[in-house]
């Protein structure tokens, strides 16, 4: 039997144990489409700065394919999660070689202890188990069904930021919505080489260790609820006088995820004719994170609202703020009022 058709499999368990990279094992139906679960022992502190440095000493093409993982987990956490970064005097250890703990079928597993360090063990090129030869790719000549040493880096240090196993639909249709996964995949099928935490690795992040500020986008493997307030310069005015609306939004979600403040998305301003609401402005970027504003002439008597619409892209929610009533006393005389009545405005 190939390797191909013998995936790995990830065994978790307490904090400060191994979680190994095993081969075989059966995949349990479960659920898509849900941000991965976590492993216990806690948290790293936001954007801390891991260390590591190398143990068993990789052959080059192995350190290279290792800390492109690195450069991968960094730069796709979409989070204040921790970073990676080599140190000759690391405080953790990322292993190669014979002697690791990581059970008779495993392939890599890594350790974790909060709050300063990790470990991270790969078993050497080569090594027999009873399905077969262990291939890595970077060390083999990338033939088909070997894996990715780059690949399951970026899984191995998704677990030592906290992510467990993502859970699948049956037919694995969503299993690139994630890298950290209980069943791993060899080249060429899809997924084997992903560089990339995938939307619902970058959603338990997120939810754990916050976004980075309040342009960053939220992952479309959560669905996070969104508060509007709006507010108004003035509530009672003189007909076609302008009056400078202020809308704030900020997400009404959980955890690191509840009151951010939401910058640089699309708010419209709303006001409201015979029962339905229409478009007015799309209101700009406020002076302040999460505001937006816009100025009107306003001609008749309105209630105005302002409206978040969902994004297609990302995992924000839509909302509305509470209405605000502005109150125009008299009518717009002389050659600079509007042609049209204030039922029309």
């Amino acid at each position: 039997m190939s390797i191909r058709s013998l995936p790995r499999r990830l065994v978790v368990s307490a904090a400060g144990a191994a979680v190994a990279l095993l081969v075989g094992g059966v995949l349990t139906p479960a659920a898509g489409h849900d941000p991965d679960p976590l492993l216990g022992g806690g948290l790293y502190d936001q954007n801390q700065v891991l260390t590591y440095r190398w143990g068993g000493g990789p052959p080059t093409a192995m350190r290279t394919a290792m800390n492109e993982g690195v450069a991968d987990a960094n730069a796709s956490r979409k989070s204040r999660a921790p970073t990676f970064a080599y140190n000759a005097k690391g405080d953790s250890t990322v292993y190669y070689g014979t002697d690791v703990p990581c059970g008779v079928n495993g392939l890599a597993c890594m350790r974790r202890w909060v709050p300063d360090s990790f470990g991270v063990w790969f078993r050497e090129n080569g090594h027999r188990f009873d399905w077969g030869t262990l291939r890595w790719c970077e060390l083999s000549g990338s033939p088909d069904g070997c894996y990715e040493v780059e690949n399951v880096m970026l899984d191995e240090l998704g677990h030592v930021l906290v992510l467990g196993h993502h859970e699948n639909f049956a037919n694995e249709s969503d299993y690139e919505d994630a890298v950290v996964q209980a069943l791993s995949r060899t080249k060429p099928k899809s997924g084997w080489n992903a560089h990339a935490f995938g939307r619902c690795d970058v959603a338990t992040l997120q939810q754990q260790y916050d976004i980075p500020n309040s342009t960053s986008p939220y992952s479309t493997c959560l669905e996070v609820p969104t508060t509007l307030a709006l507010s108004a310069s003035k509530t009672t005015v003189a007909a076609g006088s302008m009056v400078t609306f202020t809308a704030t939004l900020r997400t009404d979600g959980s955890g690191r995820l509840s009151n951010n403040l939401v910058t640089s998305r699309n708010v419209v301003l709303q006001h409201r004719l015979s029962g339905t609401w229409y478009d007015v402005a799309t209101m700009a970027a406020g002076s302040s994170a999460g505001t937006y504003a816009v100025s009107v002439n306003v001609w008749a008597s309105r209630d105005y609202r302002a409206l978040f619409r969902k994004p297609p892209a990302e995992g924000l929610l839509a909302s509305s703020s509470a209405a605000v009533s502005i109150t125009v006393s008299g009518t717009c005389t002389g050659s600079a009022c509007p042609q049209s009545t204030p039922a029309d405005r």
